[in-house]
């Protein structure tokens, strides 16, 4: 009987993984969801590069946060938005734009997998609506880093953030005491939708300013 295809494939990438990989990449390979773990077999001599981009982007996202360039909310707020477009960017610049946005698919089927489990991410439940938005945000980031691929990180960081306070990037409504808000301005009483993947969050553009109903 021939060899299965798959089984060769994760047979050369567990290889590879212990040969390559140092143990925090490892370590982070097993947290990842079935999806990424996928994503990283079928990609075994991008993913060393993605997770050094990944713990890149989330050092900038860091010090942003500590700036307050775009606030510190990373739920569904201005600064969750440049996260995801930062990363797909950065990714879709080193890795390609099709690897990195299988990434993107198989981080929101992961948060999809994670919501089944009733684990967090980030210590937040990821329902529906924060998935759309991280799947736009996413995509835009893929196209940033593919037609900016000659920039450098500061640069990089820079059109991201131009990007997200001029509302070509999406977030979640909120009112000023952070509680989520349908599209009619109207606090959504979330105990109502525990355990649901959908809910009535209202996406908008990353400029959104509330305003008193």
């Amino acid at each position: 009987m021939k060899p299965n295809l798959l089984v060769i494939s994760v047979f050369i990438w567990g290889v590879f993984i212990n040969t390559s990989l140092g143990q925090a990449e490892i370590k982070s390979f097993k947290s990842l969801s079935s999806p990424e773990k996928w994503w990283v077999i079928w990609h075994p001599f991008k993913a060393k590069k993605a997770f050094n981009i990944t713990q890149k982007t989330l050092q900038t996202v860091d010090s942003l946060k500590l700036q307050k360039t775009l606030g510190a909310d990373l739920n569904g707020g201005t600064l969750d938005a440049f996260k995801h477009s930062f990363w797909m960017a950065v990714l879709s610049r080193d890795i390609g734009k099709k690897p990195a946005l299988k990434l993107g698919i198989a981080h929101e089927k992961g948060n999809y997998h994670q919501f089944l489990k009733n684990h967090k991410e980030d210590n937040i439940i990821p329902d529906k609506p924060s998935s759309t938005m991280d799947t736009f945000n996413n995509q835009v980031g893929v196209k940033l880093g593919y037609n900016h691929q000659n920039l450098k990180h500061q640069q990089l960081v820079t059109l991201i953030i131009e990007q997200v306070q001029n509302g070509h990037m999406v977030v979640l409504k909120k009112n000023p005491k952070g509680k989520f808000l349908d599209c009619n301005n109207e606090v959504i009483d979330l105990y109502q939708y525990h355990g649901q993947w959908d809910n009535p969050k209202c996406l908008a553009p990353s400029n959104y300013r509330y305003s008193v109903p």
